[in-house]
């Protein structure tokens, strides 16, 4: 229709047109803005937006996604480029056209650009985002954004109603070609890899799913990917069973594992994660762990992917793993374990002052906030005592027995820690003012090994942590009693968890 200059395309163009590029002509901030939206959203915006986001994806090892991410904007371009000398359409003939504008116009290379970063951006949030409000925001700010920058090729009357309509539609196929010939999700183990000799081999290898239900967005379509991806990956079938706010995974890992199942997938946070791994170590069944929660310590540390899709594969296809576990005992609490770490004062108080609602709806960022709020809990008087040594004492406004190495974001608070290495490791942190905070994260952040009364270190296999008052306490992000003792044992090996080959 463009190529042949239809007469009707050509009035609906410049009636569409007019209105808008005058109204533009008649305010001068309306041009000096819309001018930046222009340049903010050109070819070489869009080539840096590009080149960025495909190297996180890369360093995040989201191989296949980054290259889908990059040829289908560079293809894009190229289409684009080439329809735009196929059919060798001129600017709009407004009087006063701006001179510099003598490149052809059909289709809006704008538009297409924008329409294909937008499709780009949704179908990496349905793959990568779990919060379906995060997923939600995401989808609708790429829409407005896109339909932006339509307007604003109108508005400035550089291009036609035609010319953007044609450049959605070219930037939305080529999108949907990409994902045609193309997927974008990861690769299975099972397919990249040869599968591990068996001394014994089954045919008829049996998984149990224990599912916290609340924790992913639809359970039905969850299982039946897992019913799915366990069938492709060899496995005879899923047996699956819910947690609830009684029971958090305990008799649900009993009854798996008197079942005969050779493998049991976790698919929780780490409450779920914890109660499950507890029940099952010294069984010999390995545990396939899926992070569906928020802080997601262990998963972390374990290098196991946050894509729940990409843990699944890990948890049918990956290479067994021993790891530690932590018995734990104290005042004003039973007996339990932990696999990640346990802390008493400021990073209890942290997990304290977590709103649970505004966590469902920022995720981790609820725990920046309440860490913020509570930068100057009080400094408390600690004993500490390592492979039954003489007690040491201190003053900290937290402690953390850990047996992984780093929290939230990959900070290293305990860069040497390891979790099979049959150790533990503490360390207390004492800022004495507001402000030294800072040059404490920064040592924190570059690993620095530097031991003093801002930060002391220690290791061993046994450590008891005792206070003359009680303080918050708390084992893998969830909250016990207050009390006065903590008194934490390595169990060297104890738990068999699936890893990435």
């Amino acid at each position: 229709m463009v190529g042949n200059g239809l007469g009707g395309l050509i009035d609906l163009d410049r009636s569409v047109g007019r209105g808008p590029r005058n109204f533009t002509d008649a305010h001068t901030w309306l041009h000096s803005t819309l001018t930046w939206v222009a340049h903010l959203t050109g070819i070489w915006a869009l080539t840096v937006l590009t080149v960025v986001a495909a190297v996180a994806l890369w360093v995040k090892s989201y191989r296949r996604p980054a290259l889908s991410t990059v040829a289908v904007m560079a293809a894009t371009a190229l289409v684009t480029t080439g329809v735009k000398y196929l059919i060798g359409a001129g600017r709009p003939g407004w009087d006063n056209p701006p001179s510099t504008l003598v490149d052809r116009s059909f289709p809006s290379g704008h538009a297409s650009g924008i329409a294909a970063a937008a499709g780009v951006s949704i179908v990496l949030a349905m793959m990568l985002i779990r919060r379906r409000g995060l997923r939600r925001l995401v989808t609708v700010a790429a829409l407005v954004v896109a339909l932006l920058v339509g307007a604003d090729r109108i508005f400035l009357g550089r291009f036609t109603l035609s010319d953007v309509v044609a450049g959605y539609l070219l930037g939305l196929t080529v999108v949907l070609l990409g994902l045609i010939l193309f997927d974008p999700r990861p690769r299975s183990i099972g397919l990249s890899t040869e599968p591990f000799p068996e001394a014994i081999p089954s045919g008829n290898r049996r998984v149990a799913g224990i599912l916290n239900p609340i924790k992913v967005d639809d359970p039905a379509g969850f299982r039946a990917m897992v019913d799915k991806m366990a069938e492709e990956s060899g496995w005879a079938g899923v047996t699956w069973w819910d947690t609830t706010v009684e029971d958090t995974g305990y008799s649900m890992a009993h009854e798996a594992a008197v079942s005969g199942a050779d493998l049991v997938i976790a698919i929780g946070g780490d409450g779920t994660i914890r109660a499950v791994c507890e029940e099952l170590a010294g069984t010999g069944v390995p545990v396939g762990i899926v992070p569906a929660g928020t802080g997601n310590l262990l998963a972390r540390n374990l290098s196991i992917p946050l894509y729940l899709r990409a843990a699944v594969d890990v948890a049918l296809n990956g290479q067994d793993r021993a790891i530690d576990m932590v018995r734990v005992s104290g005042d004003e609490m039973e007996d339990a374990t932990f696999l990640v770490m346990a802390g008493m004062g400021f990073d209890a108080a942290i997990m304290e002052g977590v709103n649970e609602d505004f966590k469902k709806k920022v995720g981790w960022l609820a725990y920046v906030w309440s860490a913020l709020k509570a930068l100057m809990f009080p400094a408390i008087r600690v004993e500490v005592s390592v492979d039954g040594g003489e007690f040491t004492k201190h003053r900290a406004r937290t402690v953390v027995i850990g047996n992984v190495g780093h929290l939230q974001a990959g900070m290293p608070l305990i860069p040497d820690a390891a979790i099979d290495d049959g150790q533990l490791d503490v360390v207390l942190l004492y800022p004495r003012r507001f402000l030294s905070w800072l040059p404490l994260a920064a040592r924190v952040l570059t690993k620095n090994p530097r031991t003093d009364d801002t930060i002391t270190r220690m290791r061993g296999r046994q450590v008891v942590v005792r206070t003359p008052a009680a303080a918050p306490r708390q084992l893998d992000g969830d909250l016990i009693e207050p009390g006065k003792e903590l008194r934490a044992e390595c169990d060297h090996g104890r738990l068999l968890v699936r890893v990435p080959r």
